[in-house]
């Protein structure tokens, strides 16, 4: 579990997964930390600031079908922990991973699909801008 202090989120995430222990050790594989759990849904934090919270899909609900459709999740990759090893651990698991590469807006940037579909995108600046 994570030791900071609670603050209120200025904005979070909601996801609605098939199976919120598969999602939540998915995520922290990548590098997010559990922040509280209870039966109905994970509070994962990837920053302060960057939360996500995995809500579990309540019985008789369907997910059939591309979820998140249009939508990327991004989260900044500037700490310890770059978007190579980001995207070596997801492949490693299973998942479907776009890059990483620079983009035009002088980022660089590796696309994950977790487990439900969903898609997350780890940014960090790119290389010409680190030097």
């Amino acid at each position: 579990m994570h030791s900071d202090e609670p603050y209120l989120m200025p904005a979070y995430v909601k996801l609605l997964v098939a199976d919120a222990a598969r999602s939540a050790s998915f995520y922290e594989l990548l590098g997010f930390t559990r922040v509280h759990q209870d039966p109905v849904f994970i509070h994962l934090r990837w920053a302060r600031y960057a939360d996500l919270f995995l809500v579990a899909t309540p019985p008789g609900v369907s997910l059939a079908g591309q979820r998140g459709l249009g939508v990327v999740l991004c989260f900044s990759a500037t700490g310890d922990l770059g978007i190579e090893t980001i995207a070596a651990r997801a492949a490693a698991a299973g998942a479907a991973i776009d890059g990483p590469r620079d983009q035009p807006w002088h980022t660089r940037e590796v696309l994950v699909t977790d487990p439900d579909g969903y898609r997350a995108c780890f940014v960090e600046p790119s290389t010409a801008d680190r030097a």
